[in-house]
Parts: C-alpha cells; sequence; structure tokens
C-alpha cells in the first residue's frame, strides 16, 4: 500500500506539539498555579477544555455520544483524564520532578505490551528495543542523584502511565467518532465532572484566585490540553501504533529543556547523553510514521477522543517566586501530560 509521506511526516509533527505543550506544564503549575491542591488543579485543566470543544463541535455537527458510544467514552475518559491525572499529580507532589518523569519514558514499551495484550498485535523485536533504549534515555535526563524514593509516589506514577497507556491502545482500537472535537470534547467534560467532585470533596478550591493563576489555568486548560489533546488523538488515529509513544517523549526532554532555560537548572554530561537518546527516539517515532497505520492489521480505526498526561497527563512559565527552585519545579512528566506540577509521558 503506498502511503503519503509528506502528509504523514505533518501528522507526525501536529502530533509531537502535543506533548512539548505537555512538557511545559511542569513549569506552569510549579510558578503559576496555587500550591497543594492537585485534584482541583486536574479539575480546572480538563472541564473547562471539554465543554470549550463540546461547543466548538456543534458549530460542526450535532453528534454526541449515543448507546454503546457512551460506554467506550466513559472507558476513553477514564484512562485518559480520569484515573490518569490524580495519579500523575500525587506523583508530582510526592516526588521529586526528575522522578516522577522518568517513570514517562516507559510508556512506549508500555503500548507496545498492551497492544499485544489487548488487541493481539505483537510487537516487532525492534519496538521493544527502542521502548527500553528510550526509557533510559529519558531516566538519564530527568533522574538525578539523591533523588528521593517514595514507595507510593512511584506506585502512582507508574499507575498513571499504565492508564495512559491504555488510554492510546483503546483509543487506537474503537471506531472514530464522525466528530473529533466533539467526541474528545464529550471524554474531557466527563472526566472533569468526576475530578471536580473529587476536588470539592477533598477541600474544594484555593481561598484565593490571583491573576497569575487565571493565566496559569487558562494555558493548561486550552493549549496544554483542548488543542493538545485534539492533536495527540489525531495522531493515535492517523499514525501507526509504536509512533505516537516514542513522540510522546518529548514531554519530559522539553521539561527538562525548560529547567535549564527557563529555571536556571543546570545539565550535566549524563543527561546531555539522555537528551540525545531521547531525541533519537523521538526521531525513530516520525519515521516510523512514514509508514502506513494500516501495517497495524490487528487495530481498528480509533477513536478520535480526548491531553496527555500522559497527561493525563502531562501533561506545563514565567519566573516567579523562591519555591520555583524546590523539587516540583523540576521537569516531570507522562507523557505525560501530562503532565501537572513539578519542576515527564503523557495525556
Amino acid at each position: 500500500m503506498k502511503t503519503n509521506a509528506p502528509a504523514a511526516r505533518r501528522t507526525a509533527l501536529l502530533t509531537l506539539l502535543a506533548p512539548i505543550s505537555w512538557g511545559t506544564t511542569y513549569v506552569v503549575v510549579a510558578e503559576l498555579l496555587p500550591d497543594s491542591q492537585p485534584m482541583f488543579v486536574a479539575a480546572m485543566r480538563v472541564l473547562p477544555a471539554g465543554l470549550l470543544l463540546v461547543l466548538l463541535g456543534r458549530r460542526i455537527s450535532t453528534w454526541r455520544p449515543q448507546g454503546a458510544v457512551w460506554g467506550r467514552t466513559a472507558l476513553l475518559a477514564a484512562c485518559n483524564f480520569g484515573i490518569f491525572f490524580p495519579l500523575l499529580f500525587g506523583a508530582v507532589y510526592r516526588l521529586p520532578g526528575g522522578v516522577a518523569a522518568s517513570a514517562g519514558g516507559v510508556l512506549p514499551i508500555l503500548v507496545v505490551l498492551l497492544s499485544w495484550l489487548v488487541v493481539g498485535r505483537r510487537p516487532a523485536a525492534a519496538e521493544v528495543a527502542v521502548g527500553v533504549v528510550a526509557a533510559v534515555g529519558v531516566a538519564l535526563v530527568v533522574v538525578r542523584p539523591g533523588a528521593g524514593l517514595d514507595p507510593v509516589g512511584i506506585a502512582m506514577a507508574l499507575g498513571a502511565n499504565v492508564s495512559f497507556a491504555f488510554g492510546v491502545v483503546f483509543t487506537k482500537r474503537f471506531p472514530a467518532p464522525p466528530n473529533r472535537l466533539a467526541a474528545t470534547g464529550w471524554q474531557l467534560s466527563m472526566a472533569g465532572v468526576v475530578l471536580l467532585a473529587l476536588a470539592l470533596a477533598g477541600g474544594g478550591a484555593p481561598e484565593r484566585t490571583s491573576l497569575a493563576n487565571v493565566a496559569g489555568f487558562a494555558y493548561l486548560s486550552v493549549a496544554a490540553t483542548a488543542v493538545a489533546y485534539v492533536l495527540w488523538f489525531d495522531g493515535i488515529r492517523k499514525l501507526p501504533a509504536s509512533a505516537p509513544p516514542l513522540l510522546g517523549l518529548a514531554a519530559p526532554v522539553t521539561g527538562a529543556a525548560l529547567g535549564w532555560a527557563v529555571l536556571g537548572q543546570a545539565l550535566s554530561p549524563v543527561q546531555v547523553l539522555g537528551f540525545a537518546i531521547t531525541i533519537g527516539a523521538i526521531a525513530r517515532g516520525a519515521t516510523v510514521a512514514d509508514r502506513p497505520a494500516a501495517t497495524d492489521a490487528t487495530v481498528v480505526a480509533p477513536v478520535d477522543v480526548a491531553l496527555a498526561e500522559p497527561s493525563i497527563s502531562s501533561i506545563s512559565p514565567v519566573p516567579g517566586p523562591t519555591r520555583a527552585l524546590d523539587h516540583r519545579a523540576e521537569p516531570v512528566g507522562p507523557v505525560a501530560a501530562a503532565p501537572v506540577p513539578v519542576s515527564s509521558t503523557r495525556s
């Protein structure tokens, strides 16, 4: 089968913008958003983005989930946002940014393995090897000597990436909806309502909200969630299964680069080596994108629904108070994603 290589490269580049935006999340959260409000930050990132996309989607068509599509949308909402973001934000607040971010490096290998288990797509040896090398590269970039290793935080970071990986696999598996903006918006809105309820039950909103907080929430919700997840899920739908997770490694790399450029964090030779390895893995993802998505024969056309967390997910800066120098200001993320408060893979 012939493939339009220029179109595939263009899709890969647009998809790459999503994890790059998630990588900026960490600095934004550390510099602009309230302290110790992970669930509220998650809700304010997800719910406004969902409502915005639902409204924009109605300008295209009146489509909304019906019948069995509600169940698929709920499942995707849980994997991509509802489970991913709380676990990711919890990990970010319990771990130094580098440790939380390193968990995002396992996303490519997780997607490869889950694609095998869920849809029967046997991975090529090269995919497994690239996934392992990518995880090592991210770890070299973001994990620093003496980083704390809180067991609960580590479990939450890994759990977040497992949830996001399931989201990638299911998105690739399910049929694509006719209105991708509305589908993404409904998924975000469903997860956002649950996150808001949890946030209110766990302490509610901050006592005061500054203009910096408003600017931070606006950026996270519109750019790093609404726009980013539409691009991300479009990439999952159009690209081979192994490509988006490798492109998602741009999140922790962006976070580390911003830590150096914005927060004045030094880069060691080991981190520079990690950068080179990770960028090589990202380039591999772009190269794989030149192959037709139909080569993933066992995977059904995906749903376009969606930042992420990879987010969640990630899905992350402006100079701010000295608290930006603490561990949360280090680059973190999953992809995610993900990105989220930190200083890391990634929704």
